[in-house]
């Protein structure tokens, strides 16, 4: 199949791309919003190609897989065809509700001919998708490998934009965590957090290429997830991958996600802050921890059973 996909959440796009059909990502001047195509930082199949609006209009495609309301109106812009009804499409839902959790009304809940497709159970609970039909594919990411060394003796944390999504991300108990445990964070956006963290300075890694970021990740003692409320993060399930336990506020998908075995997921930091002390002093515990984080995230996580059901709903959705 021809699949229209924008490029929006990239970790989450390495995983879908990494499936059978022929993927269209459009590219607009500037790679705005509107049209990022390929990605810059992470490593994409040959089947996915960029497309301009008019070469769309062109190439028609066999389905969408829509992630912003907005895409709908781009989409008739662009092409003449309208979601769910002159294409088929599907709507992928990757954040938990924002602001009133259990009483947010989705932005598709009036449309009966699109189908949202929830990233976890949790999502799809908190939402208010009314007339919608729902599903749940929970993510599949490709396994970077068994990378875990625990050399270094510090925290590793990813997180993007940790100072505009402040209590969000859980910014705030990254902070008070670093007061007492040594730790390291990468993503997009760290110039602003070594504007509000200087003592962190030398320690904050801005926009690192994915595989290189697992390299790096994989010589820490553990992985922190400090999000307060957010859809469950491919970074922690990556952490798994390579082989770090974690440690995650018990918050949103988290508990179901992780195992005791793979680690310590508590709404007290005060938890998270001593289990990680615990860990500093015992890189033996570290170690079998990890190990049971990997078998896990293979187990719950893996990419063949998510591109599965994804080319099971894509056939019944073209059907």
């Amino acid at each position: 199949m021809r699949v229209l996909v924008w490029h929006v959440h990239g970790s989450w796009l390495t995983g879908f791309l990494r499936g059978e059909h022929d993927y269209l990502l459009p590219v607009v001047p500037g790679r705005g919003p509107d049209g990022r195509g390929r990605a810059r930082t992470w490593r994409w199949p040959a089947n996915a190609h960029e497309v301009t609006p008019a070469g769309l209009r062109e190439a028609g495609c066999d389905v969408v897989v829509l992630q912003r309301p907005d895409e709908v109106r781009l989409l008739e812009a662009w092409t003449g065809l309208r979601a769910g009804v002159d294409v088929p499409a599907v709507y992928v839902e990757h954040n938990a509700p924002p602001e009133k959790a259990a009483a947010t009304v989705h932005p598709l809940a009036g449309r009966g001919d699109i189908t949202v497709v929830h990233v976890t159970g949790f999502n799809a609970l908190m939402w208010d998708c009314g007339a919608a039909p729902t599903t749940v594919i929970e993510h599949g990411v490709p396994d970077p490998g068994y990378r875990y060394t625990g050399a270094t003796e510090r925290l590793g944390v990813v997180v993007n934009e940790p100072v505009r999504r402040w209590r969000v991300a859980g910014t705030d108990v990254l902070l008070r965590l670093a007061e007492t445990v040594p730790v390291e964070v990468y993503g997009m956006g760290m110039a602003a957090l070594a504007a509000r963290a200087p003592s962190l300075t030398g320690f904050l890694h801005d926009d690192v290429p994915q595989d290189a970021m697992h390299d790096l990740l994989a010589r820490h003692r553990a992985y922190l997830h400090p999000y307060r409320w957010t859809s469950l993060g491919l970074s922690l399930i990556e952490a798994m991958l390579l082989g770090l336990p974690v440690l995650a506020l018990a918050t949103t998908a988290a508990p179901e996600s992780v195992p005791a075995a793979a680690g310590v997921v508590s709404a007290d930091p005060a938890a998270l802050a001593g289990a990680a002390r615990r860990w500093l002093a015992d890189p033996v515990e570290a170690h079998e921890r990890g190990l049971a984080a990997r078998e896990h995230a293979l187990a719950r996580f893996g990419l063949a059973r998510f591109l599965d059901e994804w080319d099971q709903l894509l056939k019944e959705v073209v059907r």
